[in-house]
């Protein structure tokens, strides 16, 4: 802090002077992390990105989770974030109960990639359908194919995408592995396995399957955790971490509230249980 006040022209910093601000940024993005959430929060997308921290004398890599939300009046809001040490079970359970304590409430849809502990947490926690995210299933189909197949391969899957119906993809989803179950065995059997999960979307509003069939919407955060991340290298504890990540969602959620809706209403009411109420952005 003291090199950075000085590259900046001025005199200096002293530690009394960033033990103060550090304490009135926690104060701050404490108040963000533990607010209550109202209303109905019908789609919620999870996942996590890893940032290295000191633990111990040895440097550690640990899980820093996002989970951001849509509600009832269309508007998205980052609704908690977490560091850990492992995106095992306990952690993302512990995780999703936190959320649930400070009031989630009427998730119709968790989108996540294809992590067990996700999973098998989101079960036990929330009422709610899982989508495997299609661009990480995407990713990871190709790899029982050859550099010449995934072109070919990828379009084929691509067909699904466009139907019209939830019927028709599910139809052209056996059609398209049915084509690859001689050739490519353990990629029919990956798509036989995965049919469910990947198309859970298309079983919510049309207008809705753009943002819903993927973890792209944290894509563009998880980058910019990892750009800011990055600058600082090592943490010195998971307290830091927090403090960073957690005032970097607190500017994202600000700026969110200022956008138009993330998300068509067409169809949002209908999912909820309750009267929608807007979850106002932050304490300030």
């Amino acid at each position: 802090m003291d090199d950075l006040v000085k590259a900046m022209g001025m005199s200096g910093v002293s530690k009394s002077q960033v033990s103060r601000l550090c304490a009135e940024l926690d104060e701050r993005v404490g108040a963000f992390l533990n607010r209550q959430i109202e209303g109905d929060w019908l789609y919620l997308w999870i996942d996590a990105t890893y940032v290295k921290t000191r633990e111990a004398g040895r440097i550690v890599s640990v899980a820093v989770i996002v989970a951001v939300g849509v509600n009832t009046g269309g508007q998205r809001e980052v609704l908690g974030i977490k560091v850990g040490a492992s995106e095992a079970e306990p952690f993302w359970t512990e995780f999703l109960r936190s959320l649930n304590r400070r009031g989630l409430r009427g998730v119709k849809l968790v989108i996540s990639d294809s992590h067990e502990g996700i999973k098998a947490a989101a079960a036990k926690t929330l009422k709610a359908t899982w989508q495997r995210c299609r661009v990480h299933f995407m990713r990871n189909v190709l790899a029982y194919a050859n550099k010449t197949q995934r072109r070919m391969v990828s379009a084929a899957i691509g067909t699904v995408f466009v139907q019209e119906t939830p019927q028709a993809a599910r139809m052209q989803w056996h059609s398209v592995a049915d084509q690859f179950r001689e050739k490519l065995p353990k990629l029919s059997a990956m798509m036989d396995a995965a049919e469910h999960d990947v198309l859970a979307f298309m079983g919510f509003p049309r207008a809705h399957w753009p943002q819903i069939y993927s973890t792209n919407p944290l894509e563009r955060l998880n980058a910019e955790i990892k750009r800011r991340t990055n600058v600082v290298g090592i943490f010195p504890n998971d307290a830091s971490i927090t403090r960073l990540v957690g005032a970097m969602m607190l500017e994202q959620n600000d700026e969110w509230s200022l956008n138009r809706r993330y998300m068509q209403l067409e169809g949002l009411q209908t999912l909820s249980d309750t009267v929608p109420t807007r979850l106002s952005a932050v304490a300030r």
